[in-house]
């Protein structure tokens, strides 16, 4: 396999050195059983690791259908300001309406309908600690 040239590094993708993938997006919150209820039951997201981190919280780390990356609930020590903030995550699918449409019948809250732009179709929805998220065509 050849190697590659980026910004004067020199990297062998055969040797696993490049970049492949983003293995999971942390999301803060406060109540980590309130928040796993809500990402498996109403997102419909599967658990893939929930393991005691220390004496205040769990690791709890979930699976995306169809997707490799994976979403931490997790919130990391100083970090207690991001919760409830704009998180910069945007999580894809083919027909925004329709999602949306079946995740509020799950009570899940959206602060922006379904929007058609020129590049696509989005709207924004929040878990129950008010981390607001993108819903967009791919």
């Amino acid at each position: 396999m050849p190697t590659l040239a980026i910004a004067g590094i020199a990297y062998n993708a055969e040797k696993g050195r490049m970049i492949k993938a983003i293995k999971f997006a942390t999301v803060p919150v406060t109540d980590q059983d309130r928040a796993l209820e809500f990402y498996t039951r109403k997102l419909g997201f599967r658990v893939v690791s929930d393991s005691p981190f220390d004496d205040r919280q769990r690791w709890i780390e979930l699976g995306i259908p169809r997707a490799e990356t994976r979403l931490v609930l997790f919130t990391g020590p100083g970090q207690e300001s991001l919760i409830g903030s704009f998180m910069n995550v945007a999580f894809a699918t083919k027909d925004v309406e329709a999602t949306a449409e079946e995740l509020k019948a799950r009570g899940v809250r959206f602060v922006q309908e379904p929007q058609k732009a020129d590049w696509g179709t989005s709207a924004i929805f929040e878990d129950p600690d008010g981390n607001r998220f993108v819903l967009a065509t791919p």
